[in-house]
């Protein structure tokens, strides 16, 4: 699929994810020979929207497309002021919304805790110190932190990137921010020096006990550094010469082997997805090719152990702050030795990590539609109830939606994050909004979410609008395949959030669009625009 997405080169703010900013689930016999181009409709509307009370005119021209006439929309607009629906468009039905599930597991988070909640990284030493030598074990408590210092800009909130590097498989054109991804090992293995340990003449073991869970058969642990990602940027050279390839964060026994050309200056190029060699499991390769005249590009390899490359990543810090470690860097980690999580926790701390705010967790959970963030946000649920297992996290999120004043029977979700599987009604998802609405910290929780035309996921959705900078909403999407008449199945297009009107009215919506077709990979980009759209019109015509 990645080569099909770079030969469209879609603008940055893509589809809205499954497995990061997009869910795809694509026949490698559809994607063949697919290239950019105009929609493709398949057959002509039989049954058009003929009118909906409310709605202006101008949004049933977009809805009535040649490529959504077998799929449905569904609308629900609120005024948060009144309390009054002025939309309604099938908003009591079910529909599939991808990733704007986010809202219910960030939300049910932000709930809970409050943006100003923070969590607590610990080192834990057992054993004694003498002499600067502790004669035992250092442990570093994953905790579930979802950046760990590691996207902390100089004014303490998250950094970001409108297509973050989650995405960088699926999705040409993903960057990285600046920051260290090994800031917060870093500053753990610093504050281990001043505490007076200058050797550990033991173990170092990382405790990722707190939850279990996956997502997509990866797993959600609770120990996450650059996201259980290693970034791989593509660098090209002359016309017929090798790329340049760097590894980050570079962290033993880790290395890269890059079979990557560069083409000449405007020519078609590919990336293949990284792969670990065959030959040696802690080697990735990386092939293809990239144009001379192209930007650097990026890509990622999904750690398949978080646990042991922390633990290798930890030492290597303890051993630049000045701390010598007996054990070998490079083993497989193991808490089987480990003692029982009470007795862990009561050990002398050597050293702590405060996450960000939750509220700047949350914004880069929604920014950028981080799905396995989402995800740990409802494990981190379950853990706070007492319980391991994630999924346990789902019926603790129902709980703090139903205190809250939700009816949740307005949604049937199996996970945080938006994959497929998950419903919702468009009336469901407002009254949400209109729950955070009414909350003292509601600007905060506004902010966390994408800006029409201005950042994140609709960075470049109706830039051009004078809609553009007063909605702020979620998106979601979810692409398929029609293997049988060889064309694109768009799942789901949704867009739900909060919007300022040209009137001045403050309005909660959403809308949702399942089931669209296209012939043209090209053609289902344009499906976030039009969904933007419909948005951008509301907001002018109130």
């Amino acid at each position: 699929m990645n080569e099909q997405m770079t030969a469209v080169r879609p603008s940055r703010s893509g589809l809205v994810r499954g497995a990061g900013i997009l869910a795809i689930v694509v026949a490698a016999s559809l994607t063949a020979g697919c290239t950019g181009g105009a929609t493709g409709a398949t057959h002509t509307p039989s049954d058009a929207i003929a009118s909906v009370p409310g709605l202006p005119d101008a949004a049933l021209e977009v809805m009535n497309q040649p490529q959504f006439a077998s799929g449905r929309w569904s609308i629900t607009v609120q005024d948060l002021d009144t309390g009054k629906t002025l939309i309604d468009l099938d908003g009591d039905k079910l529909a599939e919304p991808g990733s704007f599930v986010k809202t219910y597991s960030a939300g049910a988070a932000w709930v809970k805790w409050g943006p100003d909640h923070t969590i607590i990284t610990p080192v834990k030493q057992s054993g004694s110190v003498a002499g600067g030598i502790l004669t035992g074990d250092l442990i570093l408590v994953g905790q579930g932190d979802l950046t760990m210092g590691g996207r902390t800009k100089a004014d303490g909130t998250v950094d970001f990137t409108n297509l973050d590097h989650n995405d960088a498989n699926p999705l040409p054109g993903a960057t990285l921010t600046r920051e260290d991804p090994l800031t917060g090992l870093n500053d753990l293995a610093k504050q281990v020096k001043a505490s007076g340990i200058t050797a550990v003449n033991g173990d170092v073991v990382v405790d990722d006990r707190l939850f279990t869970g996956s997502l997509s058969g990866k797993p959600v642990t609770p120990i996450i550094i650059n996201q259980n990602l290693l970034d791989i940027l593509i660098t090209p050279g002359a016309a017929g010469q090798p790329a340049t390839t760097a590894l980050t964060p570079a962290v033993a026994p880790w290395t890269l082997v890059s079979d990557v050309r560069t083409v000449a200056a405007g020519a078609a190029a590919t990336l293949e997805d990284p792969i670990v060699s065959p030959d040696a499991p802690n080697t990735i390769v990386i092939t293809g090719t990239i144009a001379a005249d192209s930007d650097p590009a990026l890509k990622v390899y999904e750690l398949e152990d978080p646990a042991t490359f922390a633990r290798t990543a930890f030492i290597e810090a303890l051993q630049r702050a000045g701390v010598s470690v007996s054990a070998n860097s490079t083993e497989t980690n193991s808490a089987k030795s480990l003692p029982d999580k009470t007795t862990v926790t009561a050990l002398a701390s050597a050293a702590e990590l405060v996450s960000l705010p939750l509220g700047e967790e949350v914004k880069y959970v929604m920014k950028i539609s981080y799905n396995r963030g989402a995800q740990a946000l409802v494990c981190r649920l379950a853990a706070d109830a007492g319980k391991t297992e994630c999924k346990v996290g789902m019926t603790v999120m129902q709980s703090i939606w139903a205190d809250a004043g939700l009816d949740t029977l307005g949604a049937s979700l199996v996970d945080g994050s938006g994959l497929d599987g998950n419903f919702i009604t468009p009336k469901n998802a407002v009254d949400i909004q209109a729950i955070m609405a009414a909350r003292p910290d509601a600007k905060r929780w506004q902010e966390t979410l994408p800006i029409l035309g201005v950042d994140g996921s609709l960075a470049d959705v109706q830039a051009d609008s004078e809609a553009a900078g007063k909605v702020f909403a979620k998106t979601g999407t979810l692409l398929g395949a029609d293997s049988l008449n060889n064309r694109f199945r768009l799942g789901t297009k949704t867009l739900g959030g909060v919007m300022y009107t040209e009137k001045g009215r403050h309005l909660a919506f959403t809308i949702i669009v399942n089931q669209g077709f296209y012939k043209e990979l090209a053609g289902v980009f344009e499906a976030n625009d039009d969904v933007g759209k419909v948005a951008a019109l509301i907001q002018q015509a109130y």
